[in-house]
């Protein structure tokens, strides 16, 4: 008891001094830098292939394209024998199911083909996929202070962020390798409230236009550690 006494004082202790030691801002920057050394995220122009796989499910292959100079984006998703496609041009939406773009209300209503899906789809890619550079957007709160924890058998320094009411309620937490700062899981928790939310692992790296992507990432419920799915980064199909 005196020696497992000892280990959590131990692991307090140099959490607390690491926290001291480095801000959240000034890990995040620590954090971009490894990622996209040369700032390419903010002009990114290029394609995404992404391979989702789910327990009992038809893979979902998506190829994404990301324009951010010409405001463009555009995801085409094959599941089973089913593709659809979503198209944001500026504040023009274009939707298409199975190649064909004149859709009757109940194939929209069906297939859940809104221009709201489209820009869904257009901030979950581009958030996902822009981390750690994304927690430069407006709105997002870094908290100052910084903890070196255990997270699945792993110790990460660990930034926790927050949001302005307006862009969203959930607490993030993003955990960084303390040596290269190179962001290795990442979990949220809904309203702040535990056993909420989810855990994301990362594994692996994909180097598009300069920037280091997380090639694997592995959900999970944070409730009861349920394995949900993967998504597999690729550079093509």
């Amino acid at each position: 008891m005196k020696q497992h006494i000892l280990l959590f004082a131990f692991f307090t202790i140099i959490g607390s001094v690491q926290g001291q030691e480095i801000t959240g801002s000034e890990l995040l920057e620590k954090a971009i830098k490894y990622h996209d050394p040369q700032g390419n995220w903010e002009t990114f122009k290029g394609t995404l292939f992404v391979i989702m796989e789910t327990p009992n499910n038809p893979n979902r292959d998506s190829e994404i394209k990301i324009d951010f100079p010409n405001q463009y984006f555009y995801v085409k998703a094959t599941k089973g024998k089913n593709t659809t496609e979503y198209t944001v041009d500026k504040e023009k939406c274009m939707l298409a199911f199975n190649g064909e773009s004149n859709l009757s209300d109940e194939v929209k209503k069906k297939q859940n083909l809104t221009c709201d899906s489209a820009n869904l789809y257009k901030n979950y890619y581009s958030y996902l996929y822009g981390l750690p550079m994304k927690l430069k957007d407006p709105g997002t709160i870094i908290h100052k202070q910084v903890n070196l924890d255990k997270f699945m058998g792993e110790m990460y320094l660990v930034l926790t962020v927050t949001y302005d009411q307006e862009v969203g309620k959930d607490t993030w937490y993003f955990y960084f390798d303390p040596e290269t700062y190179a962001m290795e899981a990442y979990q949220f928790l809904k309203d702040s409230k535990p056993d909420t939310g989810e855990y994301i692992l990362l594994t692996g790296t994909e180097t598009i236009n300069g920037i280091k992507i997380p090639k694997k990432r592995d959900w999970y419920y944070n409730k009861n550690q349920q394995f949900l799915g993967t998504d597999i980064l690729k550079k093509s199909f």
